[in-house]
């Protein structure tokens, strides 16, 4: 059973529909009893539609209207200037005022006011000399203060102290509102279908059975399209693989056969310079050699000739004689022939003494 509820009616301008209940009760889940009723206001003219002597200021104006009697004399009093209101400070406020001299007091009025104010703070003195005071306490004593009222109170420090106590009742737990449910407005309206007056299982099924099939079957031939790609792929990429691989490698290979010649040829590069370097060498040599030869053909003789004129080359034992026995024996015989003269000098002088 299929049930319908009419749309609210529509409610016009110039009224205002209020609903109320005329009974509530929190305990329960729906409200009974509700009333309608409407209201609508009288029209009023508005204040613009008046004629200009029935109009009424809104405002009143505030300029002389505590000197007016009446309403109507309101504003004809004129402002008053703030540059000639006498209240009104001129100057800095921080300054001492100069007052003019109409405001000044007069002087002898002013020494008259401060003589009389000295007379009387001294006759204020004067009064309390002349009046008696308690006497000065006696030795050992002292004054304190009584209390002079027709009821005593005791005096303490300690404040008095009471304890009270009140028991109260415990808060009761309060009941669960129950949930609003707003009244229904509007009147139900139903009606009765029948079996095979609207729908029929067989005849509505049959194109959403042939889309669901059709779109199974579609998702998975793309599916198994999907999977055929991706094997592709695949192998694809496992064929680019290996041939990448082969051709790095041959690319190594070709690398290393040109790195191996290119030291071959520099190493035998070296080698040749080395060769001619060393042949130059010899020839240099070869040739210094031969002109050495020929200059030291003359230059020997020459040398060994003027070294000999010079003495460095001579005989050793002669040598030994002229150096070292020559020098000795003469010195030997110096000093054998001193003493012979010494022995000589004595025996004379002896002869003469024994004559």
């Amino acid at each position: 059973m299929l049930q319908y509820q009419n749309p609210p009616l529509p409610i016009q301008k110039s009224q205002t529909q209020v609903e109320t209940n005329t009974h509530y009760d929190p305990n329960q889940t729906q409200h009974t009893g509700a009333e309608n009723y409407t209201f609508s206001s009288e029209p009023r003219p508005l204040q613009e539609n008046l004629n200009s002597s029935q109009k009424k200021k809104l405002y009143r104006d505030p300029i002389g209207y505590q000197n007016a009697e009446n309403e109507n004399e309101v504003g004809k009093n004129p402002p008053v200037n703030i540059m000639y209101d006498r209240r009104i400070h001129r100057g800095n406020t921080y300054a001492s005022p100069i007052l003019p001299l109409h405001a000044q007091q007069d002087p002898i009025a002013l020494q008259s006011q401060q003589t009389q104010k000295r007379r009387q703070k001294a006759k204020r003195k004067a009064d309390q000399s002349r009046r008696l005071l308690t006497p000065e306490p006696v030795e050992g004593r002292k004054h304190i203060d009584i209390q002079t009222d027709l009821y005593l109170e005791e005096l303490s420090d300690k404040i008095p102290e009471a304890i009270a106590a009140t028991q109260t009742d415990a808060f009761l737990d309060r009941a669960p509102s129950p949930l609003y449910i707003p009244q229904k407005s509007g009147v139900d309206v139903f009606t009765q279908v029948y079996e095979g007056e609207l729908f029929d299982f067989d005849v509505e099924v049959q194109p959403i059975l042939e889309v669901l099939v059709g779109k199974t079957v579609e998702q998975a031939l793309m599916e198994v399209m999907e999977e055929e790609e991706l094997d592709m792929l695949k192998r694809r990429q496992a064929e680019y693989e290996e041939r990448r691989n082969a051709e790095l490698a041959e690319v190594q290979r070709l690398e290393d056969a040109e790195r191996r010649r290119t030291e071959e040829k520099e190493r035998r590069l070296a080698e040749q310079v080395r060769i001619l370097r060393e042949k130059q060498e010899l020839q240099e040599k070869i040739t210094s050699r031969a002109f050495a030869i020929s200059y030291l053909q003359k230059l020997v003789p020459s040398v060994f000739e003027s070294l000999t004129t010079n003495g460095y080359f001579y005989d050793l034992v002669e040598k030994e004689v002229e150096t070292l026995f020559l020098p000795w024996l003469t010195s030997e015989v110096e000093l054998k022939l001193e003493k012979l003269i010494i022995s000589q000098k004595v025996v004379d002088g002896m002869l003469k003494i024994s004559l």
